[in-house]
């Protein structure tokens, strides 16, 4: 797993700025809380924006400003203890060869 690359780890502009904004929408409608104003109207406002800007986020990724390739499946359990044994038989088959050619030496 820590072998596999990954080029843009969600750092995209879509992502960045849904992210941004969602922070931003959140943080007025709280100061706006805290300075007397109704929760409930506050909360409503905050997450009908968040909506909103969920979908001009969607929109950019469709722009090509998201990710250009699907997100990788992780393997399943077994073909991750597959992939593990067979790396150990791997590495166990290089430790005996090198001991090999270090007894002979």
């Amino acid at each position: 797993m820590a072998d596999e690359h990954h080029d843009d780890h969600g750092n995209t502009v879509s992502a960045w700025f849904l992210t941004i904004s969602w922070i931003a929408a959140w943080s007025v409608a709280g100061v706006a809380i805290i300075m007397g104003g109704g929760l409930i109207t506050w909360t409503v406002i905050a997450l009908a924006l968040s909506v909103v800007l969920a979908i001009v986020a969607g929109v950019m990724k469709k722009a090509g400003l998201g990710r250009k390739e699907p997100r990788p499946v992780p393997p399943t359990r077994a073909e991750w203890e597959a992939t593990r044994k067979a790396a150990a038989k791997k590495d166990s088959g290089t430790n005996r060869e090198v001991a090999a050619t270090a007894g002979k030496a």
